[in-house]
């Protein structure tokens, strides 16, 4: 997100700094983290026990106290990323950042993120609102110490251009709409959605299927069955024009659009990239990785459990490091357990307790659909009749501005999301001419699992005190917005996997492609009931790998068509499976050292190809430089480097001249691609008569000869000195003035640029956009090792730091440790913890 602040805060900010105040103004936000504070609203004593990295454990009596306790460390820790999110998840940012923001906000707002969570919220049972109203009380009782600055650097910046804000008290809502957040930009397929609407007016239906091809079914592993299972029958689909009459539209997905729902995709697809990507840009490397292997292959003989969440980077990391404990459980205080939380969200979500551990992927089930909705006035067309859309103002305070109001329209399926800005006017206005429709409005309306009230607030916590498998599901059976892919291990030895999610059951189509909303006969019917959900408990072959490939097999129920391809999947089996034959028991460290396994599957299937061209010149010197090459993507590799840029040319030269929103990313979708093509050697994909190119080896030979003089540009004429690293780069980026295009303003709060290895669907994730260049753009967002046979030999790793607070000594401490791929020691025992501790702080009741 880019906030432009404007030469005014930068005189004011290099004044401060000449001042000599600017080391006081920083550090004036650090918390008191020993000693002992009085806080209102205790009822005991609670300690919080950091290490040298400053990783909070805290230890009370009751649930109350425990998560009052977390509320107010979170809120010592990062309560500026607190207020932010909530003002994003709000649709309130202009009342933050002004008038540039109301875009944005009003895009929110027709989604109703934060209206869904006061459902969510009243629709808890009574121990699960508690635990939210003490977490809240927790962080106001922390806001009632301190202000402005007081709080964090940022709002000393912030009060530059917006002096009157003061953060309002924090409540159960604010939590619970974090989740709606997640939920969006874990959203599958909606993306894939439009791409396809907008590739069908281009090509024909043929080639956009090669372009979207199915899960290689015979070939990559799925999660519950752990091999390739044959491939499902072909779905039938039933082209679509906007000017389909309602009675006679069939009901199946489209297989083409015409230019006039081609535009209102585009416009509504350009305000979906204007939304704040909390957890990251949309893509195939929007995942992660989870595997869990059984005792039977430990040299402890109990299981072991590995996780690394793909998430776009930020400063400070998505997730931050907690334990909570109760000094005895009880009937009033049942948590022990530790791993990674959110910031303003209570509990642990991805971690451990005395009895099991669990880790997250991506499920990605197709959860959303579009539909193209004939409008008039205030009402829809629906199965011939007239229905009244169902309206609701929204008033938008903008700071420095007047206040704006919007209408927000829905029809039974969901809202309208084409109301907002005046392309989508322009759209609306040309459409009937361009479809050939008689007179009338005609929209896009989205119908989403997220816009329904659900059940993952109360989720949290049944993970947390879950003791065994049935309890596990039990919690799963919670999770249902974003469906998540859960990994399970427990001390008495078991290991599982379970699909949770609340995903649709279509009357009509596949999810693939918009549908008419003019006739009943499109829409869903019901959801998936989760017994009918992909589980697993102690597989056969001793372990469960999770990375965002296919669930289970095409003969259960429809979770989506559009999973990740696989390879990293394929990668880790692979690495398991060796291992497994050279009968070597796996311990800690060799689950760790697969989290980093650089291997591109992209690279392997190119390099025999390449290695049979004949070549001469720069294109020659590529290929002897690609000759001895491994196809691992380690940061020092001249030849990874020279190979990403070889295949971004390579996109570029083939798919250029596709619509600029489906400039290839090339990750998985296009090593998919691509690779089928390599055996199609005089396929069309492979002309491109502007560069006089014809054929698979000589596109081959011009994308080898470019790639060299870009390199050298870029890289210096020595390719000696060539690293992957050198071009692909992570800077740590804060959310809200890390982009801000004030240099001092970045300077405080954004770190790096850290070189890495690795890239987009490669087991070390660390993926990146060929449509816009090499830096990074997807990182591991932490990685964690669970040891069952002792919770003290974990290890585990943030991408950032435990603090929010720019230059804190633990604001990027961790980044270092992650760049080079280490794990630090994980203390979760009390004696552990003890052991361990730097600071000691102990908050104890007023009076």
């Amino acid at each position: 997100m880019r906030f432009v602040i404007g030469l005014l805060i930068t005189v004011l900010v290099l004044a401060v700094l000449a001042a000599g105040l600017g080391w006081w103004t920083v550090q004036r936000s650090f918390p008191t983290t020993n000693g002992a504070v009085a806080v209102p609203g205790l009822g005991a004593e609670v300690t919080v026990i950091r290490d040298d990295a400053g990783i909070p454990q805290l230890y009370a009596e009751t649930d109350r106290d425990l998560f009052f306790a977390q509320g107010y460390v979170h809120a010592q820790d990062r309560f500026w990323e607190m207020d932010f999110r909530r003002h994003v998840t709000a649709g309130r940012l202009a009342e933050l950042f002004g008038e540039s923001q109301v875009g944005t906000d009003a895009f929110i707002r027709t989604l109703d993120w934060r209206g869904i969570a006061e459902q969510e919220y009243e629709a808890l049972d009574d121990t699960s609102q508690a635990h939210y109203d003490d977490y809240a009380a927790g962080v106001n009782a922390y806001l009632a110490e301190r202000s402005g600055p007081d709080l964090s650097l940022e709002y000393a910046v912030l009060g530059l251009q917006n002096p009157g804000y003061s953060p309002e008290p924090w409540s159960g809502v604010d939590s619970i709409a974090w989740l709606k957040a997640m939920a969006w930009d874990l959203r599958s397929n909606l993306g894939d959605e439009i791409d396809r609407a907008m590739l069908s007016t281009a090509l024909p239906a043929d080639e956009v299927a090669r372009l979207h091809p199915d899960f290689a079914w015979g070939t990559m592993p799925t999660i519950v069955d752990g091999q390739p299972v044959a491939a499902p029958a072909a779905l039938s689909s039933t082209p679509l024009t906007a000017g389909d009459d309602p009675d006679e539209t069939d009901a199946a997905a489209a297989s083409a659009l015409d230019p006039g729902v081609a535009g209102a995709l585009a416009t509504l697809s350009a305000a979906i990239d204007g939304v704040p990507e909390l957890l990251g840009p949309e893509g195939g490397d929007l995942g992660s990785n989870s595997w869990v292997v059984s005792g039977a292959l430990t040299e402890s003989g109990l299981p072991l459990l590995a996780n690394d969440p793909h998430l776009g980077p930020a400063m400070p990391s998505i997730w931050t490091q907690m334990g909570l404990h109760c000094v005895e459980i009880t009937e009033t205080c049942g948590f022990d357990v530790a791993g990674y939380s959110f910031s303003g969200l209570p509990g642990i979500v991805i971690g451990q307790n005395a009895d099991i551990a669990w880790g997250f992927t991506n499920l990605g089930p197709d959860v959303a659909d579009l539909y193209l909705e004939r409008v008039t006035g205030d009402s829809y067309t629906l199965d011939g009749a007239q229905v009244p859309l169902t309206l609701r103002e929204e008033t938008i305070e903008v700071a420095g501005g007047d206040p704006v109001t919007i209408t927000v329209r829905s029809t039974a399926r969901g809202p309208i999301v084409t109301d907002i800005g005046d392309d989508f006017g322009a759209v609306a206005a040309e459409y009937p001419a361009a479809s050939t429709q008689p007179d009338g409005d005609y929209e896009v309306s989205l119908q989403w699992t997220a816009l329904s009230p659900g059940t993952t607030a109360g989720a949290i916590f049944a993970l947390d005190r879950a003791h065994d498998w049935n309890g596990f599901r039990a919690a799963a059976a919670l999770f249902d917005v974003p469906a998540q892919n859960l990994i399970y291990a427990d001390a008495a030895g078991n290991i599982g996997y379970q699909a949770p999610g609340r995903i649709p059951v279509r009357k009509s189509g596949d999810g693939t492609l918009p549908l008419p909303g003019w006739t009943s006969a499109n829409g869903w019917s019901g959801t998936i009931p989760f017994d009918d959900l992909p589980s697993v408990l102690n597989p056969p072959a001793g372990y469960i790998v999770t990375a965002n490939n296919a669930a289970a097999g095409p003969d259960g129920p429809m979770l989506t068509m559009d999973w990740d391809y696989g390879y990293r999947a394929a990668g880790i089996d692979r690495l398991i499976r060796d291992r497994i034959d050279a009968g070597e028991a796996f311990t800690v460290d060799s689950l760790a050292a697969i989290q980093l396994d650089t291997g591109d599957a992209n690279a392997d299937a190119f390099l025999p190809v390449i290695a049979e061209l004949e070549l001469s010149g720069d294109a020659a010197r590529g290929a002897e430089l690609l000759s001895d090459w491994d196809g691992s993507a380690e940061a020092d590799s001249a030849q990874a480097a020279y190979f990403a840029v070889f295949w971004r040319t390579l996109l570029d030269d083939m798919f250029g001249d596709l619509p600029d929103s489906a400039q290839p990313q090339g990750g998985d979708r296009w090593f998919n691609v691509v690779g089928t093509l390599l055996a199609e050697p005089d396929d069309s994909w492979w002309t491109n008569e502007e560069l006089g190119v014809t054929g698979r080896d000589a596109m081959i030979a011009h994308a080898l000869d470019s790639a060299w003089s870009e390199s050298e540009q870029r890289l210096g004429s020595n390719p000696d000195s060539w690293r992957w690293g050198r071009l692909h780069t992570l800077t740590l980026t804060n959310q809200s003035f890390g982009e801000s295009g004030v240099g001092p303003i970045e300077w405080l709060f954004n770190r790096g640029p850290y070189e890495l290895g690795g890239g987009s669907s490669i087991v070390n994730a660390i993926g990146w956009d060929a449509s816009i260049g090499y830096g990074v753009d997807w990182v591991p967002s932490m990685r964690m090792v669970v040891d069952l046979s002792d919770r003290d030999a974990s290890r585990w790793i943030n991408l950032t730091g435990a603090s929010g607070h720019a230059f804190h000594p633990n604001y990027s401490d961790q980044a270092p440790l992650w760049q080079r791929g280490e794990l630090r020691d994980w203390a979760v025992t009390t004696d552990a913890v003890k052991a361990n501790a730097r600071d000691i702080l102990t908050l104890t009741p007023e009076g």
